[in-house]
């Protein structure tokens, strides 16, 4: 009834305003087609159709956006300009490109239908949807789960499994988090793929290189429980439906080839894997655009999460526990200015995360005297796109076929060095910029495509990589002098035939850069992952100050910390997530009422 007299109010008003003089928008009567350039460059089609007073429908005739991401915003945008009858509506947070590609699209088509564009886009039209209510809303379950990216969905599902009913609350309008978004590369050992490959390995190996590769600061209990679980995890992941490529490769400071590589791009194969779960088994109820604004204890024990929703505030018992899954704070440009004692300023440095990455889990935690650990260790990669800081467009399919040089020319570091290693390296180089470059053995032709899910093409034809057919060609193209590249190259040559390692104690080669054509494409630093956050035994429970369990909290993936240390491999982040997720909601699910 609320709802019915707010609409009619609003009606009310609006025909209130004609009679005051407002002219009626007008449209030439008929469906036309408009286009706007989404994230990767490629446009976003719409056909929107009128009459002569009113927008009556939009419909997606092309849309390359990211699949899970910009779902919302599709969803969303089209629904909201028609029931505003305005081209004033929100983006949606978390597809903010994906929101301006489609209201382009619909503003070219109102374009061509003699629309007053300049009406359409003054003020918002107020609709139901603005109002909020006061009303509060008590749930009850389980098990709390508060993020719904990888690890938050990871620990739901694997809650359900043992039998426990869940409540999920996400603040983003759509599920995923930086998961989605990701580069999906998975470490683990496993013979049954490397060893086919000629790649020797070991969970051992797996540990040291994790343990000395944040430099010996990680916690070893957490460590081994992550690397001595990653096979049998990426096993439950294959149960649960998704599926791996059978190639190894050593993803960007990996340091060593053990990545997996799912069949869908980037990490929607994680996301859609754990959403199947959930549409096809009772007992998880998933909440979005609701926000965690404060934890409660009853009886000693974290219970209770209070949460803003879009129309209501939520108030979720956790009859067992509550588990944090909120992601780190790569987008937080506060939060990194305060904990940063290892980089240059981070203010203008862009970052890979998704919007929603604020750090929230962190302050909800310290209100129940949860410790922080390792909140300085922010990882920065040398990979971001010169214009966005995302890893989209990078040219890069593994470690071994490819060199870094500077505006010169110059190679400056082992490629195949830690993360941390090549950023400070990229850093002191001029504008701290970077071309990739590689050939190829990479990419025998432009439709194949990188770790996002990009073909070449659609690098060359977006201007976010650049091609020739020998290395003279391409140096003039990228502007770099070409007897400095030509020098690199065959430096580089040089060592894979001698099998390294070479000048910069580079280890890692494959291919030689000899086979045409030739590919470039520019990167700059960017903020990527934070090693800090809440403190978590092995079994994913909250530690507090004290060094004593929070009874009823548990937490897992990026929001917490001590399990990489200073720095983290490539690849180990999706292990992170997945398996402490797994744990934290299998032991949660045991927990007593």
């Amino acid at each position: 009834m609320k709802r019915l007299l707010t609409l009619s109010m609003v009606i009310l008003l609006v025909f209130m305003t004609i009679g005051c003089g407002k002219k009626e928008q007008r449209f030439t009567a008929g469906t036309y087609e408009g286009a706007a350039p989404g994230i990767h460059g490629d446009d976003v089609v719409l056909e929107v159709t009128v009459d002569d007073t009113s927008i009556k429908e939009i419909q997606v005739i092309q849309n390359n956006e990211t699949p899970g991401v910009s779902d919302a915003a599709f969803d969303r945008i089209p629904k909201a300009i028609i029931e505003g009858q305005t081209l004033a509506v929100d983006t949606v947070s978390g597809a903010t490109y994906s929101s301006k590609a489609i209201i382009g699209a619909v503003t070219a088509a109102l374009q061509a239908a003699g629309a007053d564009i300049a009406a359409l886009s003054a003020g918002k039209a107020e609709s139901d949807a603005d109002a909020v209510s006061s009303a509060t809303k008590v749930m009850n379950a389980d098990i709390v789960v508060v993020g719904a990216g990888g690890a938050g969905l990871a620990a739901a599902v694997s809650a359900n499994q043992k039998g426990a009913t869940v409540i999920v609350l996400e603040k983003m309008p759509q599920v995923g988090g930086n998961t989605i978004i990701s580069g999906a590369a998975y470490n683990a050992v496993d013979p049954s793929r490397q060893k086919p490959a000629g790649i020797e390995d070991s969970i051992e190996k797996h540990y040291t290189q994790t343990y000395e590769g944040g430099d010996e600061l990680g916690n070893p209990v957490l460590i081994h429980t992550m690397v001595e679980n990653a096979y049998p995890t990426l096993q439950w992941l294959e149960s649960l439906g998704m599926e791996f490529k059978g190639q190894i490769f050593t993803v960007l400071g990996g340091l060593w080839p053990r990545a997996h590589k799912p069949v869908k791009p980037l990490g929607t194969g994680y996301i859609e894997t754990y959403m199947n779960y959930i549409k096809q088994h009772d007992g998880i109820t998933l909440l979005t655009d609701t926000r965690a604004v404060d934890l409660y204890k009853e009886d000693g024990r974290v219970s209770v999460v209070k949460a803003t929703g879009p129309d209501a505030t939520i108030v979720a018992q956790g009859h067992k526990a509550v588990i944090l899954a909120t992601g780190g704070f790569g987008a937080n440009i506060e939060l990194r200015d305060t904990y940063n004692k290892i980089w240059p300023a981070l203010t203008n440095i862009k970052t890979t995360n998704h919007p929603g990455a604020t750090g929230d889990g962190l302050a909800l935690a310290e209100k129940v005297g949860a410790d922080l650990v390792g909140m300085e260790y922010i990882q920065l990669l040398p990979m971001g796109d010169p214009n966005t800081g995302s890893l989209s467009g990078n040219i890069e399919l593994g470690v071994e076929n490819r060199i870094f040089v500077n505006k010169d020319g110059k190679r400056f570091v082992d490629e195949g060095a830690r993360r941390d290693v090549m950023t400070k390296a990229l850093f002191d180089q001029e504008d701290a910029f970077m071309w990739v470059i590689l050939d190829g053995h990479c990419y025998p032709t432009t439709d194949i495509k990188n770790n996002f899910n990009e073909t070449m093409q659609e690098l060359l034809d977006q201007g976010r990589a650049y091609k020739a057919d020998n290395l003279e060609e391409l140096a003039d193209e990228i502007g770099v002098d070409a007897d400095n590249l030509k020098a690199s190259v065959a430096e580089f040559n040089k060592a894979v035939e001698a099998g390294g390692p070479d000048a910069f104690g580079r280890t890692l080669f494959a291919d030689k850069i000899d086979q045409p054509p030739y590919y470039a494409g520019a990167r700059k630093p960017t903020v990527h992952h934070t090693m800090g956050g809440i403190k978590i035994n092995e079994k994913a429970q909250v530690i507090d100050k004290d060094g004593n369990v929070i009874p009823g909290l548990y937490a897992a993936g990026e929001t917490t910390g001590g399990i990489h240390g200073s720095n983290r491999l490539g690849g180990n982040a999706l292990v992170d997530i997945n398996v402490f997720g797994k744990i934290a909601g299998e032991n949660a699910a045991a927990e007593s009422n």
